[in-house]
Order: C-alpha cells, then structure tokens, then sequence
C-alpha cells in the first residue's frame, strides 16, 4: 500500500506545523512610528513568511530580520532580493527639519526605494502620503471622492515631497513594467505624531479664520496599520484613503475637547503665519492654516469594499489626541516652554499671537531705521 499524501499526513499530526506561504515584506522605516508598529504588526501575522526591517539604526521587533543603512543608499537593493512587497515608510515630515534637507532625503528616497525594489524583482510597492495631497479648499465636496483631483499646493510642511512621491508612484509602473504601486493616504494622523495639525490643539485657544468651514477627520495610527496591512496581503490596491467614518464639524470639535476658539480675520491670521515664519519664529507655514479652514475629509471606500473598517470613531481619536498632548502649549505653530505656556494660558492666544505680530513689525521698524 502506498503511503498517504504529505498533506494528509500534515492534517492527521497536528504537531506539525502548516507551512507559511504569505509574502515577504520589506518595511523602510521601521525603528519607529508607524513603521515600528507595522513591522510588529506583520512579525506576529500568520498571513505574513517573513519581514525585512530597513531603517538606519535596529528597532525593537526581534521577529523580524534587520538591516541598518540609508534608504537612499543604492545598496538597498541587495537588502530587497527576496521580497515579495515593500512598504516604504522612510519619510521625514518633522516640523523642525531643514525644507530643502527634507526635500532631498524624502524625493530621493522614494525614487531609491522604487528602482531597488524593481531591480530585486519586488512585484508591489506600498507607498504612504496623506490626504492633504488633495488640497483644502472651500469648494471641496463632502467626501471627497479617492479619484479626486490632487489640487494641494506646496505651501504647507511636507505636502509638496508628499505631492512629488504621488508623481513617482503614477510614473513607477511605466517606468519599471510588472511593479505595482500602492498608495495609501491618511487623514490627520494620531497616535504618537507630531504634526502642525496635531498641535493645533496644544493651542490655548482654537484658532478660527473667519469665513472658514473646517471639517475634521481623523485616521489612528492602528487603523492606517491594518489599512497598510490589507493592501501588503493584496486585498485592495491602487490610490486608497484611510480614516475614521465622517467628519467633525468646528462647533462639534470644540464642544469635545472643551477648548474655546479664537476667530481671527484671515488677513491677519495668514498674514501673521505667514511673517513669523519668514523670520524663523515658527516652524508652521502660513499655508498649514489651509487644513484648519476647510474641508479636506476623504472617502474610504475602496477599503470599504475590500471589507476594512476602522476601528476608532473620530470622537475617540480626537479624545486621545487631547490625552497626548495634555500640558503642552504650542501658539502660532511654536511650541512654548513652561514659563512661555503659563504666560500665553493666562494672556490667551489671541494676545500671544497677536502680540507675536507686533513684534514682527517693531522689528522691521527697527531695521529700516538703522
């Protein structure tokens, strides 16, 4: 008699382990933030062979396999033979960070990362930008559509590296055949992160422009995670939008987190951004309030379809936003000391940055003096 199949022997002796015939995922990034927790994420999925983690220094995931150098080293692509996806998430989008320093480490990696994958014979590249790269503007529709026109500018921190690894993405395919690119692009994003929408409400009092509608939508860091995850195991591609169901207006905002507005004519909120950055007293452009203004929310629904659904309410994220930045004071973008935040608490914003203004145009006063 001949013997029984090795499959059938496999399910008759449970002690023998079932072979893992998911993807090898490469993910750039992956010491900390985002990267950290999706590397962890993949390590322990049974869905999941093996990760390759990239980044210049070692993180904390012991499952996965390490290797430290600069995504913009073309020696990358040898650490990518192998693997089946990459997730690229190397990206600097720090407030503090020199523009032109950010430019070039972010433009330059992304274009790194697309050839070494193609080159080591990657099939699916996953990229991760943001929902700004739409744009906000006031005659934005309520959602926007996935499809919709990328209509932002360069004003704001990041959106224009943002903007051109879109640009890389659209062209990868062409330029290298048989390599698929996904783009993942997440509303305001929390958990951990410090960006100029998040310190938005380190603010003592929630700065309103006039005439404006903002409309808020978040995206946790969980929730971008397990969308990154769906699009590695190939349960959705293409250009996805990932956040919480629907939207916040202000009134609603503000009646959560209990923080008072203060509402400014846009010539002078813009006009004040726009000179204390010029002269280095913050790190947020004046084109950054654009996403406070108005409208930039996104539908899911390509997700949706793929059965994804977020796990966080925008109540909730919202809540731990608050919880994170609790004891923080930031005016104008800047973040204040302790002696800097006990003064602007009890001046209020208006007076802070107002104030901050004045000593903007004393100053030029005092230079066309001399």
């Amino acid at each position: 008699m001949s013997s029984p199949d090795p499959q059938v022997r496999a399910a008759r002796n449970p002690s023998t382990p079932a072979p893992v015939r998911g993807p090898v995922v490469a993910v750039t990034g992956a010491a900390s933030g985002v990267g950290a927790l999706l590397t962890e994420r993949l390590a322990t999925s049974e869905a999941i062979k093996q990760v390759i983690a990239i980044d210049e220094r070692r993180g904390d995931c012991t499952q996965a396999q390490w290797h430290i150098l600069d995504v913009r080293d073309p020696a990358i692509a040898e650490k990518l033979r192998g693997a089946d996806v990459v997730v690229h998430l190397a990206l600097d989008l720090d407030l503090e960070t020199d523009a032109a320093a950010r430019t070039a480490y972010n433009v330059r990696g992304t274009q790194t990362v697309l050839t070494a994958a193609a080159a080591a014979g990657v099939h699916r590249v996953v990229l991760c930008t943001s929902a700004m790269v739409y744009g906000a503007l006031p005659d934005n529709e309520l959602p926007l559509s996935e499809d919709a026109e990328l209509r932002a500018t360069a004003e704001a921190t990041g959106v224009g590296d943002l903007l051109e690894v879109e640009r890389l993405a659209r062209r990868a395919p062409r330029a290298h055949p048989g390599l698929n690119v996904t783009v993942v692009r997440p509303a305001t994003l929390v958990g951990g992160t410090d960006t100029a929408l998040t310190r938005y409400f380190e603010s003592p009092r929630l700065l309103v422009v006039a005439g404006s509608r903002p409309a808020w939508q978040f995206c946790h860091v969980e929730d971008l995670c397990s969308a990154l995850e769906y699009a590695v195991l190939e349960k959705v591609d293409g250009e996805l939008a990932v956040g919480c169901e629907g939207w916040l207006e202000q009134e609603e905002v503000e009646g959560l987190s209990g923080i008072r507005r203060m509402e400014l004519p846009s010539t002078v909120a813009l006009g004040a951004a726009a000179r204390l950055h010029r002269i280095g007293l913050t790190p947020s452009p004046a084109g950054d309030l654009a996403y406070t203004m108005y409208p930039w929310v996104v539908s899911v629904s390509r997700l949706h379809d793929a059965g994804w659904r977020p796990q966080w309410t925008n109540e909730e994220v919202l809540t731990e936003l608050l919880d994170e930045v609790s004891g923080r004071r930031t005016v104008a973008g800047r973040r204040l000391g302790r002696k800097d935040a006990t003064a602007a608490g009890a001046a209020g914003a208006t007076v802070a940055l107002l104030g901050a203004a004045a000593v903007v145009r004393r100053a030029r006063k005092a230079r066309r003096r001399i």
